[in-house]
């Protein structure tokens, strides 16, 4: 009986609605519900921001927000990282400085919108993950649907005739596809099977690993903790707020995180080249340590240039160096007011030094009374000569070492209670030495050389000794294990859901009005993919192996005929 064309188009609806919810299904996407009325109302506004702010496009929309709000902390100075830099970047753009600071520029990372963002953000994942994440689940727990009424209608189908039975086809259909690594079964009288459920996992795995690096990066800014400290050959460090030079913490820190541990600088060692182009260019950075940590262990260790050394999650980088020469000062009795290495900061790549030295208590001047001294240094490792009355170093390594020095006596500043660089001379309440002549009383000294005081004041003599020391970073930034886990699985991920298909296979296997079987292949992808055809041929060939094709009814008339 042939069918009218009212109940084709009725069987054509129903084929493409089956076919189209065979496709949807492939996608764990939330499907979106329309909402009637028309008006939303609270709780509808609320739903749909909701839907809105969880959907894969804002999530999207607000990573590309982070990025671009994550430039000005990378070229505006940051007063998390280096107040000073701020300082000056401030005083030398006095036009745009009102203005960043009202954008919270110099703290982008700790500002509102930044914050804001980061928050959005992270609530649109969890938002997104969980809904996807239970509907995958749902569909790992399932099974493959049913084929559709007509397989021909599917991008990549075959069909052929043999003369094995329709349940011998189906059952090696399902083994070769359970072979192939198919979730597959029998569904009536054809085989569904499904394949690359990893590239969803893959997704979901992706966007698990960004909210892990969000919440490790999120805590290592509120958790962490950085300082320098400068540290002369033969001294010693211990992990305290009081030995820091400088200190920054995220705002959930507490002191009682800090690593106990302490260290000694037994040596500083620096290399440079001495011929060549390259001469003066350092080759080697090596300070010799001597720690003790928490639990009473020693140990010795060399840090060098990007290999710290590791107390848990607290690293000790080796930043800087430079040159101390050590100095003694004597008061007009002979008494010695001051005996020590007296750090000095390089000015330039030869490590040109300058730095002050003060002496505070125990000098009493001719008189005997009350006094301090204060000194401007200069110092060069390697004596170039002198030029337009200053001195220059020709290599950065301690080859012809000579001291210069300019004295002052009378009040350092010190008493005001006011903070003080150690490196600078305050001179305004300082009265200049001068020799017999009335001229400023400066000196150039070798190591073992002195430098006498006028009308019996005493002298400052520079040692034969030269230390050297070295800055450190000390650094503890917490979940950089989580920060780092959560990087490799995000491209794990990312790697899945990129290059992973998802797709489904049915062989459909009847017996024909001629008792002949007629088999049908046919596969659907999620997304059009060119290996699906391939793929679908692959298992087609191996599968006719098993069912081959049987002769047309022609030929087979034509066979009997001529016999």
């Amino acid at each position: 009986m042939s069918k009218t064309d009212a109940e084709l188009r009725a069987e054509e609806r129903r084929e493409s609605k089956d076919l189209g919810a065979a496709g949807a299904l492939l996608s764990t996407a939330p499907r979106e519900e329309l909402i009637a009325g028309p008006t939303l109302g609270v709780v509808g506004w609320a739903r749909w921001f909701w839907r809105q702010l969880t959907s894969m496009r804002v999530a999207l929309i607000l990573l590309l927000l982070l990025s671009l709000g994550a430039i000005p902390g990378s070229i505006i100075p940051q007063n998390s990282v280096d107040e000073l830099k701020v300082q000056s970047f401030k005083e030398a753009h006095e036009t745009v400085s009102p203005v960043y600071e009202k954008l919270q520029f110099f703290d982008v990372y700790s500002s509102v919108w930044f914050s804001a963002i980061y928050i959005l953000l992270f609530v649109s994942l969890i938002g997104c993950i969980v809904p996807r994440t239970w509907q995958f689940v749902g569909q790992l727990r399932g099974r493959p649907p049913g084929a559709p009424g007509r397989l021909t209608r599917l991008p990549a189908y075959t069909t052929w005739r043999t003369e094995a039975g329709p349940e011998q086809v189906r059952e090696a259909a399902l083994a070769i596809l359970k072979k192939r690594r198919f979730r597959a079964h029998t569904v009536g009288d054809a085989v569904a099977a499904e394949k690359g459920y990893l590239r969803e996992a893959g997704n979901l795995l992706f966007h698990i690993a960004l909210i892990v690096m969000l919440v490790a990066f999120a805590a290592g800014q509120l958790l962490k903790s950085e300082g320098g400290k400068l540290i002369v050959e033969g001294d010693g460090f211990s992990n305290t707020l009081t030995q820091y030079d400088d200190f920054k913490s995220g705002s959930m820190f507490s002191s009682d995180e800090l690593a106990p541990f302490s260290f000694t600088l037994d040596r500083f060692t620096g290399t440079y080249a001495k011929t060549g182009p390259q001469r003066g260019t350092p080759r080697t950075y090596e300070a010799d340590v001597t720690y003790t940590r928490g639990d009473g262990t020693e140990g010795k260790k060399t840090i060098e240039i990007n290999k710290p050394l590791v107390f848990d999650d607290t690293k000790v980088y080796l930043n800087g160096h430079g040159y101390a020469p050590v100095v003694t000062v004597r008061d007009g009795k002979g008494k010695v007011v001051f005996n020590g290495a007296v750090p000095l900061l390089p000015i330039d790549n030869n490590v040109t030094s300058t730095g002050a030295i003060k002496v505070m208590d125990g000098y009493r001047d001719t008189s005997g009374k009350k006094d301090q001294l204060g000194f401007q240094a200069f110092f060069v490792p390697t004596f170039g000569g002198a030029g337009k009355g200053d001195m220059f170093s020709q290599f950065p390594g301690l080859e012809f070492p000579v001291l210069a020095l300019t004295g002052y006596h009378g009040s350092l500043g010190v008493d005001a209670g006011l903070p003080q660089n150690v490196y600078q001379l305050d001179t305004r309440k300082l009265t200049q030495f001068k020799d017999p002549k009335g001229e400023i009383l400066k000196a150039r000294l070798l190591p073992g050389e002195k430098m006498t005081l006028p009308d019996g004041a005493g002298s400052i003599t520079f040692e034969k000794e030269v230390k050297e020391w070295a800055t450190f970073q000390i650094t503890r930034q917490p979940a950089t294990g989580w920060a780092l886990t959560g990087a490799i699985a995000a491209i794990g991920g990312l790697v899945g859901s990129l290059f992973i298909q998802r797709r489904r296979v049915w062989v459909r296997a009847v017996q024909g009005e001629d008792g002949v079987t007629v088999v049908e292949m046919a596969g659907l992808g999620r997304s059009e993919s060119p290996k699906l055809p391939e793929e679908l041929a692959d298992l087609a060939v191996t599968l006719h192996s098993e069912a081959p094709t049987a002769p047309e009814p022609s030929d087979v008339a034509a066979e009997g005929a001529e016999k």
